[in-house]
């Protein structure tokens, strides 16, 4: 508890001042920043995974509060990439101290290091095959893809060498999101003034124009917002399979990170991790959020994770893990076959990922297909619904990388998904359910990738699992480590008492 405080002024001091700063001059915003992570990392390392999630949550809380002092967009979205330079030099901080021995190298460490490393080279190489056509977006994918193994790493390298009190900060955290939420849903009028609200969506609505972002979600779904309330205002879980049940247009809930998805995915996690340390009563005032999120994925990782939990009580951990994988296999494949059926946007995305991957099955380079391509703008989706496929990849994480990485996308995926078995594998061992969370949560993300872009691409979904996948995973590398060492030395000692 003592860290708890120390840790939070120096992550509000880390990203609250940027657009600030960034307004008087980039250059001096981007070398604090740049000086203020190396700083965390050397001076305070155990704080440096928490600070990073502490940045995906609320940077852009501050963004909205401070927006009246930019001028553009363009500014705009500048701004919002400083939580990507911090987590990014904290990363590449510890990296740099890791490979100088100044971090945890045991065998362990070493193998999943290398691992990782290969993991940022394929997608390294695909990112310049795709930089030299298109830039832009080939820059932005990269940012996406890599942000999560950076989040990873950092809180293994972290987690292995010190000894990280992350409950007190990550249970405050959930607090503060909770009451954002709720006082967003219940007094949105003054949500929006306190936080600028409408001049930051003001900036989006500029950039989704001149984009032509709103007029490809206005072909496709004839809804043509009017104000910014109507922007907010979605069918329930955003699915026409609950239209027969009545349930009305709900308006969405975006937190203080500006976005309903990321801030369902957000709710998810930390309600789930609310419990699994005992915090069960706020973990129930957690779920009603996520049903004003309206976040489909959000609620399938709820509920897949408390199933594993509840399962691995009755059936031991190996028969839940063989049981769990089968049924988000047949879970998948349902929900393909409906979502052809019915058009779903997000399964046609997928199929057409899947028809690019057979006609190159090596890949095309990151940012060719996808959401921030810009055929996407042109996609005609009735005739895409008739067809059941589209020409390029949209809308699915897992369409969009086999799309653009081909049959390489296996590496990213199967280094997520070899973590994931690594922190099941702990909690088989231990029954600890944070380890559970972990471990099944990256499994039913992973899924979700396949129905969703920000399921891989948005750091609050599978960022925040590997971040504490990484925390695990290191935690029990560090206690490992202390336990042989305590054994060589008693070992020693013996020795030297017996000469």
């Amino acid at each position: 508890m003592r860290d708890l405080v120390p840790t939070l002024l120096i992550a509000v001091a880390t990203i609250g001042f940027v657009p600030v700063l960034h307004v008087a001059s980039p250059v001096l915003s981007l070398t604090v920043e740049v000086l203020v992570a190396i700083a965390i990392v050397l001076a305070v390392p155990t704080y440096a995974p928490l600070i990073a999630i502490f940045v995906l949550f609320f940077q852009n809380l501050f963004v909205s509060i401070l927006s009246p002092l930019v001028s553009i967009p363009s500014d705009l979205d500048f701004i919002k990439g400083y939580n990507f330079l911090v987590c990014s030099v904290m990363w590449l901080t510890t990296f740099g101290l890791y490979v100088f021995g100044q971090r945890n190298q045991s065998a362990e460490i070493v193998r999943l290091m290398r691992w990782g490393v290969v993991t940022l080279a394929v997608v390294g190489l695909y990112f310049a095959i795709g930089f030299v056509q298109d830039g832009q977006p080939a820059s932005v994918y990269l940012r996406n893809i890599v942000l999560p193994l950076f989040l990873f790493q950092l809180s293994l390298l972290t987690a292995a060498t010190f000894e990280v009190r992350a409950t007190p900060f990550l249970v405050t955290l959930a607090v503060v999101l909770i009451i954002c939420g709720y006082v967003e849903f219940a007094f949105r009028d003054v949500w929006l003034a306190v936080t600028n609200g409408y001049t930051f969506w003001g900036f989006d609505e500029l950039k989704a124009t001149h984009s032509g972002v709103w007029e490809a979600q206005m072909r496709a779904t004839g809804d043509v917002p009017v104000d910014l309330k109507d922007r907010f205002s979605f069918d329930f879980l955003n699915t026409p399979l609950l239209e027969g049940f009545g349930l009305s247009k709900i308006l969405r809930i975006h937190g203080p990170n500006m976005s309903a998805i990321s801030f369902g995915y957000g709710i998810a996690f930390f309600g789930l991790f609310l419990f699994s340390v005992g915090r069960p009563f706020l973990a129930l005032a957690a779920l009603p959020l996520l049903i004003l999120c309206s976040v489909k994925g959000a609620l399938i990782t709820v509920l897949f994770v408390i199933a594993a939990w509840i399962s691995t009580r009755l059936l031991g951990a190996v028969v839940t893990l063989v049981l769990g994988l089968l049924a988000l296999m047949v879970f998948a494949v349902v929900a393909i076959r409906v979502g052809l059926q019915i058009g779903d946007y997000h399964v046609i995305g997928l199929m057409g990922g899947l028809n690019g991957f057979l006609e190159k099955p090596f890949g095309r380079g990151l940012g060719i297909g996808g959401n921030l391509s810009d055929s996407y703008f042109s996609i005609d989706w009735s005739a895409a619904q008739a067809a059941g496929t589209i020409d390029g990849a949209a809308e699915s994480a897992i369409g969009v990388l086999i799309y653009q990485m081909g049959i390489a996308a296996l590496v990213p995926l199967g280094f997520y998904f070899a973590m994931a078995l690594k922190a099941w594998r702990l909690y088989a061992s231990s029954g600890f359910l944070t380890q559970g969370l972990a471990g099944f949560g990256v499994m039913v993300v992973l899924l979700n990738g396949l129905f969703q872009e920000e399921a891989l691409f948005a750091p609050p979904a599978l960022g925040l699992m590997l971040s504490l996948t990484g925390l695990v995973i290191g935690s029990q590398i560090r206690m490992q480590t202390v336990v042989v060492r305590d054994a060589a030395v008693e070992q020693l000692t013996h020795y030297q008492a017996a000469t």
